[in-house]
């Protein structure tokens, strides 16, 4: 992996972000690596759009970029080098292709679970064949799918979603929780049905206590499709909202607003202390990549980063 940002913990909780010369990355790294006890690399997607096959060379913005196969060896690739890998996604993988049109998400499911995900949270698009659509292809999805302020009480979805899940990496305990956005006036009605949407905040904030106080987990996580930022709409509910007004959320691994976040951002949280935002656009044109190191107390320490753009330099 090309190294050329590194996050580091410091004192207090302060983020700093250091933009030394490569070499000089490539020691500090060997030092994190000698002295973490723990190591977690988080792999994340969002708003595929069933964008299986890369963009065609006569694409203006993204030419012969992405696609399923591509991202697969560089998975694959990962895991033979780091122990400890998570791979999650954060919604908005039906849509875009006839891909979709024809297999309504069967594909994308297949092809996700051959890739070994871990856990999902669901877009507004992925209501796009209603909820029947979507429950005549989940047992193709090897892998569950987080909705915490969504309430399928009355649906045919109920009990087929978690508002949760615990993952355990060699010591480290990571507790992941996922919210969508709004769907009235976005989806229409027949299509999410008796679902109940609930404020992301008070839910993260619920979940957020649960999986660190209730569970003791050492990294929260939220998978969230709400949209990183609005800035015509500064009080539309956004990431940015849901960082600053709850308390213990780790990380947030974005989506719905297709933001290429040209690195992680470092947001306060209600308490003072520090959230990472990452979002890695659409169509599966990056690859997200956060490496987390702990100490022997299991506490985060520092952290590297790495968008990785998905392109012909990968070899399938």
């Amino acid at each position: 992996m090309k190294r050329k940002e590194f996050l580091k913990y410091i004192g207090g909780g302060s983020l700093a972000l250091t933009l030394a010369p490569n070499l000089l990355l490539a020691e500090q790294f060997d030092i994190l690596e000698k002295e973490s006890v723990y190591k977690l690399t988080i792999l994340h997607t969002n708003d595929q759009h069933s964008r299986i096959e890369p963009f065609d060379m006569s694409y203006t913005k993204n030419p012969n970029q992405g696609g399923f196969a591509r991202r697969a060896s560089l998975i694959k690739k990962i895991r033979s080098e780091e122990t400890n890998v998570l791979l999650l996604d954060s919604g908005d993988i039906f849509q875009g292709t006839p891909y979709f049109n024809f297999f309504g998400g069967e594909l994308e499911f297949k092809l996700m679970s051959m890739m070994q995900y871990d856990a999902s949270t669901m877009g507004n698009h992925d209501f796009d064949n209603g909820l029947d659509g979507f429950l005549k292809v989940l047992p193709n999805a090897k892998f569950p799918f987080i909705c915490s302020n969504y309430d399928f009480k009355n649906t045919i979805l109920e009990g087929k979603t978690e508002p949760y899940r615990i993952f355990r990496k060699e010591g480290i305990k990571i507790g992941v929780f996922g919210v969508g956005i709004e769907l009235n006036g976005l989806v229409g009605k027949k299509n999410y049905g008796e679902t109940v949407y609930h404020d992301p905040i008070e839910i993260a904030q619920h979940y957020a206590d649960f999986l660190r106080n209730d569970k003791k987990c050492d990294l929260v996580i939220c998978l969230s499709h709400i949209g990183f930022d609005y800035p015509d709409q500064p009080e539309k509910m956004s990431d940015k909202h849901l960082a600053a007004k709850t308390s213990g959320i780790d990380l947030i691994l974005g989506g719905h607003t297709h933001t290429f976040l040209k690195e992680p951002v470092s947001l306060q949280s209600k308490n003072g202390k520090n959230v990472i935002v990452n979002q890695v656009g659409w169509a599966g044109i990056l690859l997200g990549r956060l490496d987390f190191y702990f100490d022997k107390n299991k506490s985060v320490k520092n952290i590297s980063w790495n968008n990785q753009l998905i392109d012909e330099s990968i070899i399938v």
